[in-house]
């Protein structure tokens, strides 16, 4: 009961927090003036309502239960795994109430409405919209934001604002699965995680600004294009205000995007170091330079699979190779290219083999992330090294520049191992479910689609769609729930929920 009363207050304290940053976004429908007699919906209404039930469920939950025990480790998870549930649910009344077709009203149905909220707020970028320069600007925005914020975890936000020391802080930040810290206290380490995300944020919109007024007409972006790319592009989301997402930019706007895509793929711990201008630190963190090599084996690769589908063209392939493989491994999923579904096999599994992977482990891209595919790749070395030595011989276990006794190594690869084997076990679930509601796909394509969903990226060969099976959504919202929250929440959630079921009984 105790465990209870911690999670629907540490809930409330979600809600609270996610409430009063929603009213933000009242702004963009006034600005715009996406309001009756003006418009033939209500955009600040729509907002208003959503904050409003935030803020009605919140408050009641945190005042009532305040009093309830520190978080424990279950509670944590719990915790997370329903945040993220409802958060996204009560996100989805936006995209239900507001036309996403503003040329012909057409509304989402709720099912389709979760599926763009949940996609917003895991950062993974599928959507349900086929034009988004259709869309409103309030929705425009409102996917934009919550992309933004679900970038960094709605948990780090409440602990931004509402945590202090000695509250249980630590297991509530595990819970959304981090546990990377830039100073002792994780309060302190939340608040210098947000400011150097806002930091990055501002910097990536003044430059594509910049860039915008000093490119030709339609090739550079305008100041609404660059301040919701570099949003979605920072929180490694990958929503778009274009039809195409990034294609009709300029290089210049491309290599940007790129910048941005990368450095929102690497821990916020080493983007400490780098900020405080320990620059060597920041190059030598491990998962920096195994993102570096992987992205340009994956870039020489992909080249060289994609020269037919470019006609022999070296440069263009080099160029929407890069591009694509980056936002795979990053899982952002901007495309740079309109004839991805038509991408070979081959292909497809090499961006598939990187949405799995994904980025740094303490930042906000998604996928496996590179701590734990280092760690099995270090295992395996260790693991070969001890079967051809002599059983005497000393062996030394680093993870980077960090020296690790041989039981922290077993643990820590163990657990990159469990936690790697039930990822893939559910992907294969989604790929299952997915290839039996459309046989008429191939096996590549519908892998694709699947590591696209858990891996939070975004990229679609075709399949993701308004008209999709109800199945197929219902599937891949999971996957997305899955791969943001990194099993182990919804493990503890469902095992808490039958026990408490038994318990009843």
């Amino acid at each position: 009961m105790s465990d209870i009363k911690t999670v629907l207050r540490d809930l409330g304290g979600i809600f609270i927090i996610i409430g009063i940053v929603s009213l933000i976004t009242l702004l963009i429908p006034i600005y715009f003036q996406e309001y009756p007699p003006h418009a033939t919906f209500n955009g600040i209404l729509a907002l208003f309502i959503t904050a409003g039930i935030y803020l009605l469920m919140g408050i009641p939950l945190y005042t009532i239960f305040r009093k309830a025990d520190r978080a424990t480790f279950k509670s944590a998870m719990v915790t997370a795994a329903l945040g993220w549930v409802f958060i996204s649910l009560i996100g989805s009344l936006p995209f239900w109430l507001i036309p996403y077709n503003t040329t012909v009203g057409a509304i989402m149905d709720p099912l389709s409405a979760y599926f763009e909220s949940m996609s917003g707020w895991t950062g993974t970028g599928l959507t349900m919209v086929n034009r988004e320069d259709f869309l409103p600007y309030t929705l425009q925005f409102w996917r934009s934001f919550i992309q933004w914020i679900g970038g960094v975890g709605v948990i780090v936000l409440t602990l931004s604002v509402l945590a202090r020391p000695g509250t249980g802080s630590f297991v509530l930040y595990r819970g959304e699965a981090r546990d990377q810290k830039t100073h002792p206290s994780v309060v302190s380490t939340v608040r210098t995680i947000w400011w150097i995300f806002l930091l990055y944020t501002i910097i990536g919109i003044i430059i594509l600004a910049i860039i915008g007024m000093l490119e030709q007409p339609g090739v550079g972006m305008d100041l609404w294009q660059s301040i919701n790319h570099a949003m979605t592009g920072i929180a490694t989301g990958g929503f778009s205000v274009t039809d195409q997402s990034i294609t009709p930019f300029g290089v210049a706007s491309q290599i940007v995007i790129i910048l941005l895509m990368i450095f929102g793929a690497i821990a916020f711990a080493a983007h400490y170091d780098l900020l405080k201008g320990r620059v060597k630190e920041f190059l030598s963190d491990a998962q920096f330079k195994a993102m570096i090599i992987i992205i340009i084996l994956g870039i020489i690769g992909l080249t060289f699979l994609n020269t037919k589908t470019f006609l022999g063209d070296y440069l263009t392939s080099f160029g929407a190779s890069a591009f694509q493989f980056i936002s795979a491994l990053t899982c952002t999923g901007f495309a740079s290219v309109e004839n991805l579904p038509s991408w070979t096999e081959s292909t497809k599994l090499v961006l598939s083999f990187a949405m799995v992977i994904g980025g740094a482990a303490g930042s906000t891209a998604g996928g496996i992330k590179l701590f734990r595919g280092i760690l099995l790749f270090n295992g395996v070395g260790w693991r070969i090294k001890r079967a051809i030595s002599t059983p005497r011989r000393v062996f030394v276990h680093k993870l980077g520049q960090k020296p690790l006794s041989k039981d922290e190594a077993i643990d820590l690869i163990n657990e990159a191992a469990i936690i790697s084997f039930m990822w893939v076990i559910l992907l294969g679930v989604g790929v299952i479910v997915i290839g039996y509601i459309y046989p008429d796909y191939s096996l590549g394509t519908v892998i694709f689609e699947v590591c696209s969903a858990q891996g939070n990226v975004g990229l679609t060969a075709g399949i993701t769609d308004i008209s999709m099976a109800p199945l197929a959504k219902a599937m891949l919202i999971i996957n997305m729930w899955i791969g943001r929250l990194e099993i182990i929440p919804i493990i503890v959630l469902f095992k808490s929920f039958f026990g408490l079921r038994r318990n009843i009984i």
